[in-house]
């Protein structure tokens, strides 16, 4: 049997009254940097099986999006419970609650690098050291799962969050970088499953297609005939204003569309050369309709610049407006229409597409 490793009685209780085993500002007293990183990444419940946080399939049905808050003394329990493998005895069970404090403050600085961490930009040191100047409090922490073939179909779909609402169609270079909330994870757990986190409580989230996911601008009407909606020299389409819905919509005008012509034999392929005398034709054609400055100018075609951007269809954009909750209500269970999500599609031509099949 082996000795004691502490006989004296003075030994023990100075053991007991100061539990810390090391001051904080020790190096030795510090987390090891593998064990940081492994804890923020659990802050984001990154490695946390998908049954516990979508414990029944209907609660993410397919085609479907929820959105969330996340619970940071849950979080803090799931820290702790990662830690408390290696509470042998009474001894490490005291200095973890010695240190706890010290630990959940570091991680709201280190979860903000998990992103970084798992994009491979740079390694945990040099994100950990130029993070750390930042050393504000942690913030409020949303997210969204998202259950769609779009994930699937666009594996590389660009998410982005404002604090403020921004209008339809806006370059995001033009936003202004104070209204951004600071993405802090963005993973597909599944082919089908997009999983987001953000540093703040957005008023606005953005999914996008791929920028480099161009396509050829081609809609289809319900009778079959192939059209492209005309757009102007910056490649937004021209739209006008339509007051019966409430609120008024923007809307393709279908008295500038451009029919697609199609090679002999209807085998539905495009005449490309056609097509671009046909746009050409169309741009002589509405400055005599339009006079002035009615309508904007269109992208004039001298070269395969201006075609491209009266053809292609720029990136698909999907909108989620609006936040809901009301603090002063606890839930029933009801449903309850203050804290639904708007979500408005953005694009025009599937906005008339849906107006035209729900009346």
């Amino acid at each position: 049997m082996r000795p004691a490793w502490i006989t004296s009685n003075a030994a023990l209780r100075q053991r007991m009254i100061n539990p810390v085993q090391l001051a904080a500002p020790a190096p030795d007293a510090q987390m090891p940097p593998y064990m940081e990183s492994f804890l923020a990444h659990l802050r984001l419940l990154v490695g946390v099986p998908f049954d516990y946080l979508v414990p029944d399939s209907k609660l993410l049905p397919d085609e479907s999006i929820r959105f969330f808050y996340v619970d940071r003394s849950w979080t803090d329990r799931l820290v702790d419970g990662a830690v408390s493998v290696g509470k042998i005895g009474t001894r490490e069970q005291a200095h973890h609650q010695a240190q706890s404090p010290v630990v959940q403050q570091q991680l709201d600085v280190s979860e903000r690098i998990v992103r970084i961490l798992q994009r491979g930009l740079r390694d945990f040191p040099g994100a950990k050291s130029d993070n750390d100047r930042n050393a504000k409090p942690a913030d409020v922490t949303t997210g969204f799962l998202l259950r769609s073939a779009a994930v699937s179909g666009w594996p590389h779909m660009d998410v982005r969050a404002f604090l403020h609402t921004v209008e339809p169609g806006v370059d995001p270079k033009d936003i202004d970088e104070s209204i951004v909330v600071p993405l802090l994870r963005l993973e597909r757990l599944s082919p089908s499953v997009l999983i987001a986190f953000f540093q703040g409580i957005p008023e606005l989230v953005w999914c996008e297609e791929p920028h480099h996911n161009v396509q050829f601008g081609v809609e289809e009407t319900i009778g079959g005939s192939l059209f492209i909606p005309v757009r102007d020299a910056t490649g937004h389409l021209l739209l006008e204003k339509k007051d019966p819905p409430n609120p008024p919509v923007l809307l393709p005008r279908p008295d500038i569309e451009i029919p697609v012509p199609v090679r002999t034999g209807g085998k539905r392929v495009v005449a490309v050369g056609q097509l671009r005398k046909d746009v050409i034709k169309k741009q002589a054609a509405l400055k005599v309709k339009y006079p002035g400055n009615q309508i904007p100018p269109l992208p004039a075609q001298t070269g395969a610049a201006g075609y491209a951007i009266a053809v292609l269809n720029p990136p698909w954009r999907q909108r989620f407006e609006g936040r809901g909750g009301n603090p002063g209500r606890s839930g029933t269970g009801a449903f309850n229409a203050g804290i639904l999500v708007t979500a408005t599609v953005e694009k025009p031509e599937l906005r008339l597409e849906i107006r035209r099949l729900v009346p």
